[in-house]
């Protein structure tokens, strides 16, 4: 045999003793116990990391989900002569809020019965929304009486509500209407955000389902609601970075729960119209819009515990929503749908209406 047929038989015979050697790691039980149980430990891991996880969420929000107890802050509402704003200001007192009741007439009747009903503990304060002057004013009042804990809320109730087609409206009907609602708000935002923030506190707003349900009739208030939306959203995200809250408050029909809605009758109307637009709105529909309306309002929420227990969450909890929307449960199921239907279909929702049909048949009547 020659040298090279020797290096060859040796090397064969170094492999073919490696083999064996290679195969035991597995073939044997122990071996292949050993890998799985290995793998297995790995595998584990990234379970086990999200379960922490998990659970270390859950008990940060089991930390966190207590509510916010009133004793040492203090909360601004506007609009507070009646309706929602005197009810909340009574309610939130009585969780130990110092309250800051903002009044258009502090020497009226609602103002005088949260004064004389109040605990010590809730001051009353001239602000009319639409004066840049009464607004700052009111901060003056604010932060010479703050608590120790600072201002955690402002609530932006104060709002007027009106109803006429858009051509029985006057451009000053719409600038009212959007200087209360819209601009009224967004006055007393920016004059009392630098307070809130330093609260870590939250923004309401009262808006209504008229922001994103375009009815007849109610063509300014939606204007000034939808508005509003879009600047509380546009605060909301601008706020989360300082660690403010600011929710949304969508109520559906609480005209009798409320002194909201503005009186008057066909006549009203009719007075004030051009020639032209008699012409085209006869005296005949108009006053049958107006009963439609008032009937209308008579079937929405009698009391507004609904809105108040909302606004309350909104303040007081620790996760508050971001809208509520608040209305009876077919209504709600039918105003969350709204939104998202084709412009053709939402638009014709409205000659499902007896009243929109009544409508198309009667202008141009004499």
């Amino acid at each position: 045999m020659g040298e090279a047929e020797i290096s060859k038989s040796v090397l064969h015979s170094v492999l073919l003793s490696q083999v064996p050697k290679t195969q035991c790691l597995t073939d044997t039980p122990y071996g292949m116990n050993t890998i799985l149980f290995i793998g297995q430990v790995f595998g584990l891991v990234p379970l086990f990391a999200v379960l922490i996880f998990v659970l270390t969420k859950l008990v940060s929000l089991h930390r966190c989900s207590r509510g916010i107890d009133g004793c040492g802050y203090a909360v601004l509402i506007t609009g507070c002569d009646s309706g929602f704003g005197h009810q909340l200001a009574q309610r939130l007192e009585g969780k130990g809020f110092m309250v800051f009741a903002g009044c258009l007439f502090p020497e009226g009747a609602g103002a005088q019965s949260l004064a004389q009903n109040s605990s010590g503990n809730l001051k009353i304060l001239r602000m009319d929304v639409t004066s840049d002057e009464d607004v700052q004013q009111a901060k003056k009042i604010v932060q010479e009486n703050l608590p120790k804990k600072g201002l955690w809320a402002v609530v932006n109730n104060a709002g007027i509500s009106d109803w006429a087609e858009i051509e029985w409206n006057t451009i000053e009907n719409f600038q009212k209407m959007l200087d209360i609602n819209l601009f009224g708000s967004l006055r007393t935002s920016v004059a009392f955000i630098p307070l809130v923030r330093a609260a870590r506190g939250r923004m309401v707003f009262m808006s209504s389902i008229f922001a994103f349900f375009n009815c007849l009739n109610m063509a300014a208030y939606s204007v000034s609601k939808r508005g509003l939306e879009a600047f509380a959203d546009c605060l909301r995200v601008e706020m989360a970075s300082f660690g403010v809250k600011v929710s949304i408050i969508q109520p559906g029909n609480f005209s009798q729960a409320t002194n909201i809605v503005k009186k008057k009758g066909g006549l009203d109307i009719w007075k004030n119209l051009d020639d032209e637009r008699r012409r085209v709105f006869n005296r005949q529909y108009i006053e049958l819009a107006s009963q439609y309306y008032i009937d209308t309002c008579k079937k929405g929420f009698k009391d507004a515990d609904m809105v108040i227990n909302a606004m309350l969450h909104a303040i007081t909890s620790a996760h508050p929503n971001y809208r509520y929307l608040l209305a009876s449960a077919m209504d709600k199921f039918f105003l969350q749908l709204f939104p998202y239907l084709p412009t053709v279909l939402s638009d014709a929702v409205f000659s499902l209406s007896s009243m929109y049909t009544k409508r198309k048949e009667m202008l141009y009547n004499k």
